[in-house]
């Protein structure tokens, strides 16, 4: 199941988010952002070590003001993942989080002001190698665009995005990604697809104010779905208005559906009948919850009955067959044991956690016999 992707990805230039490699080939990265007060440092922190321990890759933070970005300094110094800072219209405050040790600068140089403020932040970026990103949205278009073209388009995002990025190519600043999200799914489809074609830079993809958890993820995958099969996008945010953990979980999920990252347990589960001989669905979500923990790539299938179970059994790392009086596991496609429903989700689990350190140390011998 781990095989490669079909999806042959457009090619960019890489940049570098901290320790994370975006574009040039370089894996998907997944982020979030956080919604708690930036001046409140504990919570923020807890929040980004939160969304550190479910896999996220990059994480960005709001910075309003310079008491924001001061605690941002703080927030830097107690957390290990990239961190983005969002900044709006007071170069000042780019300028500070770029002393500070930000990873990267999400701004749009169009806002910040005068030509000298656009060149301080790019220095300054420059200087301590940091990438920005131009982030233009739907909702935020400047105003000569809203009356040129009459409402939010594909070719007015593309637009604006073309004017911030003609601020840094004078500068020749190329370390930059650009996103032109929207929270229609046709109108960012067409603007992301326009935009891949006139740039070389990598690409942030995201269906901005995308709902809550379910439609909003449904919206999302639909969305970035469709980009991703084109070979489109380097990094990705999953917008809901949900737990960010929320967004880093979905996120994950679509691209371990299309084989772009393999990162935690791929779950291959039926949607259950009156033919299964457990009960699949608490089975499954017990599990998922159980070992959220996991991010070593594995394949398990959870079937109720023997007509697509042994078939699906025989493709996975692990697979439990509905079965009576007991449950067939097969172990790398091939029958191992047999497990009763009386502590069948403690037994699995116990049969994954197994094999997943298997793996771990396989890799990790693998990894000395190379040295």
């Amino acid at each position: 199941m781990h095989s490669q992707s079909p999806i042959i990805r457009r090619t960019s230039r890489q940049i570098h988010v901290g320790k994370v490699a975006v574009g040039g080939g370089a894996p998907i990265s997944v982020q979030s952002m956080t919604n708690t007060d930036t001046l409140d440092v504990a919570a923020t922190v807890g929040q980004i070590r939160q969304l550190e321990a479910a896999g996220a890759d990059i994480v960005r933070v709001s910075v309003p003001d310079m008491d924001a970005a001061e605690a941002f300094g703080r927030i830097k110094r107690e957390v290990e993942v990239p961190l983005v800072a969002d900044i709006h219209f007071d170069y000042k405050i780019a300028l500070r989080v770029a002393e500070l040790g930000v990873d990267c600068l999400r701004i749009n140089p169009g806002n910040i002001g005068k030509e000298e403020r656009v060149r301080a932040v790019v220095s300054a970026a420059r200087d301590n190698g940091i990438p920005i990103r131009i982030g233009v949205n739907a909702g935020s278009l400047e105003k000569d665009l809203q009356k040129k073209y009459g409402e939010p388009t594909p070719a007015a995002l593309v637009e604006s995005a073309m004017r911030h990025i003609d601020h840094l190519e004078r500068l020749d600043f190329p370390d930059f990604k650009v996103s032109v999200k929207a929270s229609n799914v046709f109108m960012a489809v067409a603007a992301y697809r326009d935009l891949a074609r006139r740039i070389e830079q990598p690409l942030h993809l995201g269906i901005t104010e995308a709902g809550g958890l379910r439609s909003g993820t449904v919206k999302s995958s639909i969305g970035l779905g469709m980009l991703l099969m084109d070979g489109i996008g380097d990094t990705i945010r999953v917008s809901l208005a949900a737990d960010p953990v929320e967004e880093i979980k979905v996120g994950f999920d679509m691209l371990k559906s299309l084989r772009l990252r393999s990162k935690g347990i791929n779950f291959i589960a039926c949607p259950s009948c009156s033919r299964q001989n457990f009960d699949v669905i608490g089975t499954l979500n017990a599990l998922e919850e159980r070992l959220e923990d996991v991010m070593t790539p594995l394949d398990v299938s959870v079937i109720g009955c023997v007509v697509n179970g042994p078939g699906e059994a025989k493709q996975v790392d692990i697979g439990l067959t509905g079965g009576s009086p007991a449950n067939l596991v097969y172990i790398d496609g091939k029958p191992a044991s047999k497990l009763r429903n009386d502590h069948l989700v403690d037994d699995l689990e116990r049969l994954i956690r197994d094999r997943v350190r298997k793996k771990q140390q396989a890799e990790q011998d693998l990894i000395a016999r190379g040295h």
